[in-house]
């Protein structure tokens, strides 16, 4: 279906197009900065699709150049502009000589400071890295050496201006803290991994394989093809879909006009499974389709509409789902309703150039009745996210805060059918907590130098724990039709476990995209004592491994 749909689109590349920023890059905190600072940048304010375009990044930079006295850039501001333009020298306007380095080494490698190997001639462009992060890990409920060793190698090109793609392996061999193989083993998944084996009884090994091609269709269209994350919002969670689980197979088109911009993504995803680790077998398959539509309405407000479906068949494809426009919840009632739907909205706000105000509201099922009733009806599922964040605060340059709630009733992202439920290889697709939560987090970063990042970040949440072997709408892989009760339900119900996890995070950039860095947890799960797990190490050109939730 995806070949298919390749074949037909692929004959009408006309323009140039562009590869995407890695997830988790240094460029994304600048993003929220210039976007806040800028207010109403035509690209920057659809910002919330990531991976962002490097195309439409590059051009945001130029005009905060040309407007930089009007929006107040930080030294440390202009310092991380003119490394991001070196990251993605391929879109820069200007003379790119200014980026080569004085003295290559072996006159042939990092002939700039960002990459290994470059290849910048007319009609080619290609530049290839090594992916590198090595951790030693400490961990209070284990008594064992944990650690964490990635290797690999990222690669992007542009061909004859018209065609782009990128590729990502890498494998890694992890130890991590207890809680996390705890949630390992009651999953049967690796957070945002794959396939993966044992490895010294306590570890696991798995690949991270990822690639796309981009091209631009027609004025305005562009599509992508490939095997890869994605995100959809400008919190520090998704409610709508997030990168927490594994890569999927997609076709991805988007539509980006003014102020005006809509994307439509076709998903291949995993079912859930059990594999027998001495057997090899091939993975149950399911499809989610994605719809997204938003307007700049004054310039400094985004508003959008969300829906989605998550559906899976023995003998066929659900093909009424293809149609790009809206109303999928129209369609899925043509073939019967049998399947998993959401409608969502969300709104961002960028005011007085210091703050913005962000939003979701995710709608997976709910009846008025029962809503006026107020009786905690099961099937009344929906998830809330407000949030807030605040630059140069206090008049502190490079100091931001940020703050977000979110609030996920119970069996939120669920399904009679367990095939059609909100996951991907065992995982969930939005929030990594799942339902049936209230959660609260505070975020404080500084960069004091530009070299130097400093970060703290607490999250607390409340979940309502299955008891007795009863399904109270947390565990979203569970059928809904195991529900303990009709009605009764709250956030957090019925027997609500605390939780808190707090990180310190420092880096330094000891050359492009190299950093030494250290982490120190404390985390905090219901009655079980206070768990105290940090890092140190190193990391080249990939994004931080997290450990939040």
């Amino acid at each position: 279906m995806f070949l298919i749909a390749f074949i037909f689109i692929f004959p009408l590349v006309t323009t140039s197009q562009s590869t995407l920023l890695p997830q988790g890059s240094k460029e994304n905190i600048l993003m929220d900065r210039l976007e806040i600072k800028m207010q109403t940048d035509p690209s920057l304010n659809f910002s919330f699709l990531k991976p962002f375009s490097r195309k439409s990044w590059v051009a945001s930079l130029q005009r905060a150049q040309d407007c930089g006295r009007h929006i107040s850039l930080t030294p440390v501001d202009r310092y991380n502009m003119s490394r991001s333009m070196l990251n993605n020298m391929e879109w820069a306007t200007h003379d790119s000589s200014a980026f080569k380095s004085k003295q290559p080494m072996l006159k042939s490698f990092y002939r700039d400071p960002a990459n290994l190997l470059l290849i910048d001639q007319k009609d080619f462009f290609l530049a290839l890295n090594p992916v590198l992060q090595l951790q030693a890990i400490y961990d209070d409920f284990s008594d064992k050496f944990l650690y964490m060793n990635t290797r690999g190698a990222v690669v992007r090109s542009l061909i004859a201006g018209k065609i782009g793609f990128h590729a990502y392996l890498t494998e890694t061999q992890e130890k991590p803290p207890m809680f996390v193989r705890d949630r390992v083993e009651e999953f049967r998944a690796v957070p945002g991994a794959g396939l993966y084996k044992r490895f010294k009884q306590t570890g696991y090994d798995y690949f991270d394989a990822r690639g796309s091609v981009f091209f631009n269709a027609a004025k305005f269209i562009d599509v992508q093809f490939g095997y890869d994350k994605f995100f959809m919002g400008s919190g520090y969670r998704s409610l709508f879909i997030s990168d927490y689980s594994n890569s999927h197979l997609f076709l991805n088109l988007n539509l980006h006009a003014g102020r005006f911009n809509y994307m439509s993504r076709i998903m291949e995803l995993t079912s859930q499974y059990t594999r027998r680790v001495d057997k090899d077998t091939l993975f149950p398959k399911k499809y989610a389709v994605i719809h997204h539509i938003s307007f700049n309405a004054p310039k400094w407000l985004t508003i959008g509409l969300f829906e989605s479906i998550v559906f899976g068949r023995q003998d066929h494809f659900e093909f009424s789902y293809l149609n790009p426009v809206m109303f999928l919840r129209v369609a899925e009632l043509q073939v019967g309703s049998p399947d998993n739907s959401f409608v969502g909205f969300d709104a961002k706000a960028n005011i007085n150039k210091r703050v913005q105000l962000y939003g979701q509201v995710l709608i997976d099922e709910f009846n008025m009745k029962y809503i006026r009733q107020r009786n905690g009806w099961w099937g009344n599922k929906w998830a809330f996210q407000g949030g807030l964040k605040y630059i140069d605060a206090l008049g502190i340059k490079n100091l931001d805060f940020q703050l977000e709630a979110n609030w996920i009733r119970p069996f939120t992202y669920s399904h009679f059918d367990t095939i059609a439920n909100y996951t991907h290889y065992n995982q969930p697709i939005a929030h990594p907590l799942m339902s049936n939560i209230p959660e609260y987090i505070a975020i404080m970063r500084l960069q004091p130098l530009p070299k130097w990042t400093l970060q703290a970040k607490a999250i607390y949440w409340q979940s309502g724990v299955d008891t007795a072997g009863k399904n109270f709408g947390n565990n979203i892989f569970l059928s809904n039709e195991t529900r303990a009760t009709f009605d009764g339900y709250q956030y957090g119900s019925p027997v609500s476990v605390k939780n808190l996890n707090v990180n310190l995070w420092m880096a330094y950039e000891v050359k492009e995209n190299f950093f030494v860095e250290g982490n120190l947890y404390l985390r905090k799960a219901g009655q079980l004592a206070n768990n105290v797990f940090g890092s140190v190490g190193i990391r080249w050109n990939m994004q931080r491994r997290e450990y939040d939730y």
